[in-house]
C-alpha cells in the first residue's frame, strides 16, 4: 500500500501562488466536486480569505493515476509569512518531499532560501517549479535559470505552471509522483507523528497525524508517548479536505484521530501516537518555537477571564507556537502575557480570539524580552514595559538582535538604506543575485525589526523587496521607558520601551494618535507622554458641548447663566475624577499602527 503514496509541501514565499496551484491540483484529482470549488478552497479561516493569505497549515488527500497507477497524494498546504514560518517546520517533518514554488515575476525571495535550507536540512526531495507564467510581466527563462542554479539541477527539471490557468499542473502531478519517493516504513507496532490539532466540542481534541509504521483503527487504544496519556480511538480518518471516516490509517498516510479528550495540556504537536504495549518508540519530535514578542492581553470585564483561559487553551490546539502565562496588573486586573512569533501573528490571535469566542480584549503595546541588570547586581528578564526600571536604576540594559537578509530591486537601495538607518541597522556585505536583485546583509535589534519594519519595506519596494532574520543573541540596549497618561493618569497598556535617540519623536506620534482615536469626554482631556520623570508631549482633546440652555424659550439672561455655570461646575468634578473609559478596540489600533 505504503509504494503507492506519495507525502509532500508546497513551500514559497508569501503571495507566490501555493493556495491557487492547490486549487488547480484538487480540480484536476476531482477531490472536490466543481460545484463546490471557490478560490482559496484549503484556506478556512475567514481571515485567511480576507487577507489573501495562508495562516494555518491544511493537510488534504488526493487520488492521481500515472503510468497505469493509482497513486494517493497527501498535500499539506503550508503558511508562506516568516511569522508561520514554524508551521511550514512542522509540515515538512510529516513529508517525503516538496514542491519549491518561485513566483516567475518576482524570482527567489529571502523566504524561499529560509524554507529551503530546513528541507534540505531534513533531507527532502525538491521539485522545482516556476508559477505564474501566464503573468504579462512573467520572466520564466531568467526564474527558470536562477532557480535550476540555486537547487543545483538542469533547467529541465524546472516544471513550469499556472495555478490561474491550470497550465503544466497535471505535468506537475505526474513528476510529483516520478520524484517523491514512498513512505519508509518504520515497523510494524503503531507509531504515528503529531504535527496539528483541531478541536470540537463534542469529540474532544482531533490530532493529525502521519503514521510512521504499522496501523491504527478506530477503537484502538493508544498512547500520548510524551505526554504517557493513554486515550482510545474514537474515529479515524482522512481530510479530503473534510473529514472522511475509514476503517485504519496505515504506515506512510497522513489523517486525523479522534480522542475524545477534553482536557487542555495533554496533547502536544510533536509528541508521538503509539500503542501501550506495541513497543514503537517515541519520534524525535519538533523543536519548541521562541516567541519573537510578547504582550499581555486583558479581557475587558474580569468577569471574562476564565473565558479568555478557555479560549487561549482551544488556540492553543490549533496554533502551537502561541504560548501564555497568566500575570496580574494592579491597574489592569487578571489577564495572560503572551508569546508571539512576529506583529502578524499577534494580529491574527487576537482577531481570533475577538471573532470565534466573542471577546473584548485590551492589549498591551508589544515588546521584546530585555535582560535588566539591577544596580544591586541582581539579572531580571523583562517582558512587560510596564515593569521595565525608570531611568537611572538599571546598571545595564540588553536585547535581543537579530541577522537580516534583504532582497531588493536596484532602484529601491537607496530607499532600503535609509529604511535600515532609521531602525538602528548594522549593514554588512551585499551582494549582486543572478536575477539583478540586490541582497544586502544586516544586524538590528529585534525591537526596531518588529517596529513595523517589513510593512515599511514592503512600501518602499512597491512589494518586490523580501526579508528573512535570524536572531543572534542579546546586545547592549540603549533604551527607556515612554509612559502615557490620559486625564493625567497612567495607562499600562500604552506603556513602551523605546531607542533613547527616538523617544521624542516616539512621544509626539503616541500622543497624536490618541488624541484621533479616543473619544471625546465631556471634559477636556489631558493626554500626555512621560520619560524619565518629565512630561515631553502633550496633547489636549475638547470638550463634548451640550447646549443646556436648548429649552429655554424666554426670560431674564440670568436663567442661563445660572445653567452655564452648573454645567462648568459639573465639568470640573467630572475634570478631578479623571476616568476615561478607554474602549477596546483603541488598544488594537494603537497596537496596529505602531
Amino acid at each position: 500500500m505504503s509504494e503507492n503514496i506519495r507525502n509532500f509541501s508546497i513551500i514559497a514565499h508569501i503571495d507566490h501562488g501555493k493556495s491557487t496551484l492547490a486549487d488547480r491540483m484538487l480540480e484536476l484529482t476531482n477531490t472536490i466536486e466543481k460545484r463546490h470549488m471557490q478560490d482559496q478552497v484549503l484556506d478556512r479561516m475567514d481571515l485567511e480569505r480576507e487577507r489573501g493569505i495562508t495562516i494555518k497549515m491544511q493537510p488534504v488527500r488526493m487520488h492521481w493515476g500515472s503510468g497505469g497507477k493509482d497513486y494517493v497524494i497527501n498535500l499539506i498546504d503550508t503558511p508562506g509569512h516568516v511569522d508561520f514560518s514554524y508551521e511550514v517546520s512542522r509540515a515538512l517533518q510529516a513529508v517525503e518531499g516538496v514542491v519549491l514554488l518561485v513566483d516567475s515575476t518576482q524570482g527567489v525571495e529571502a523566504q524561499t532560501l529560509s524554507v529551503l535550507s530546513v528541507a534540505r536540512e531534513l533531507g527532502l526531495i525538491i521539485v522545482p517549479v516556476v508559477s505564474k507564467i501566464d503573468a504579462p510581466a512573467a520572466r520564466v527563462a531568467d526564474i527558470t535559470s536562477e532557480l535550476a542554479l540555486l537547487i543545483g539541477c538542469k533547467e529541465s527539471e524546472v516544471l513550469p505552471v499556472s495555478g490561474k490557468t491550470g497550465a503544466g499542473v497535471k505535468e506537475l502531478l505526474d513528476q510529483i509522483v516520478a520524484r517523491i519517493p514512498p513512505p519508509v516504513s518504520s515497523g510494524s507496532a503503531p507509531q504515528a507523528l503529531i504535527f496539528d490539532f483541531g478541536y470540537s466540542d463534542h469529540r474532544g481534541v482531533i490530532v493529525y497525524a502521519r503514521v510512521f509504521g504499522g496501523s491504527i483503527r478506530k477503537g484502538d487504544s493508544l498512547r500520548f508517548a510524551a505526554a504517557n496519556e493513554d486515550f482510545t480511538a474514537v474515529e479515524v480518518g482522512t481530510l479530503m479536505p473534510d473529514e472522511k471516516p475509514c476503517e485504519k490509517l496505515v504506515e506512510g498516510e497522513i489523517g486525523y484521530i479522534v480522542t475524545g479528550i477534553k482536557r487542555p495540556g495533554i496533547a502536544s504537536v510533536g509528541d508521538t501516537v503509539i500503542a501501550p504495549r506495541g513497543g514503537a518508540q517515541a519520534l524525535a519530535g519538533y523543536k519548541q518555537p521562541t516567541p519573537v514578542i510578547w504582550a499581555s492581553v486583558y479581557p475587558e470585564s474580569q468577569d471574562d477571564l476564565p473565558l479568555l483561559r478557555q479560549s487561549l487553551d482551544r488556540l492553543r490546539l490549533s496554533d502551537s507556537s502561541l504560548s501564555y502565562e497568566e500575570e496580574s496588573s494592579g491597574v489592569m486586573g487578571r489577564g495572560f502575557r503572551c508569546g508571539f512569533l512576529g506583529m502578524l501573528h499577534l494580529e491574527i490571535i487576537v482577531e481570533r480570539l475577538k471573532r470565534e469566542f466573542g471577546l473584548e480584549l485590551v492589549v498591551t503595546m508589544p515588546t521584546t524580552v530585555y535582560r535588566v541588570t539591577k544596580n544591586n547586581g541582581e539579572v531580571e528578564d523583562v517582558y512587560a514595559p510596564a515593569k521595565f526600571p525608570d531611568g537611572g536604576t538599571a546598571k545595564r540594559v540588553e536585547e535581543m538582535w537579530a541577522d537580516v537578509v534583504i532582497f531588493t530591486p536596484p532602484e529601491s537601495i537607496g530607499g532600503v538604506s535609509q529604511l535600515l538607518y532609521e531602525h538602528e541597522a548594522v549593514v554588512g556585505n551585499t551582494e549582486t543575485l543572478p536575477d539583478g536583485k540586490t541582497a544586502i546583509h544586516a544586524q538590528m535589534p529585534l525591537r526596531e525589526l518588529m517596529r513595523g519594519f517589513f510593512d515599511r519595506l514592503k512600501s518602499i519596494s512597491s512589494g518586490f523587496a523580501s526579508l528573512s532574520y535570524e536572531l543572534t543573541g542579546l546586545k547592549d540596549a540603549d533604551v527607556m521607558r515612554l509612559d502615557v497618561l490620559v486625564a493625567e493618569e497612567p495607562v499600562p497598556a500604552f506603556a513602551r520601551i523605546v531607542s533613547k535617540r527616538r523617544v521624542q519623536i516616539e512621544a509626539e506620534a503616541m500622543v497624536e494618535r490618541l488624541e484621533k482615536l479616543l473619544p471625546r469626554q465631556l471634559f477636556e482631556l489631558k493626554i500626555q507622554a512621560k520619560a524619565d520623570g518629565k512630561i515631553i508631549a502633550s496633547r489636549r482633546k475638547s470638550a463634548m458641548r451640550k447646549d443646556v440652555t436648548g429649552y429655554l424659550y424666554g426670560g431674564d439672561v440670568s436663567r442661563k447663566n445660572k445653567l452655564l455655570d452648573k454645567q462648568k461646575r459639573g465639568k470640573k468634578k467630572m475634570l478631578a475624577r479623571g476616568k476615561v473609559d478607554i474602549p477596546s478596540d483603541v488598544f488594537l489600533k494603537v497596537v496596529r499602527e505602531s
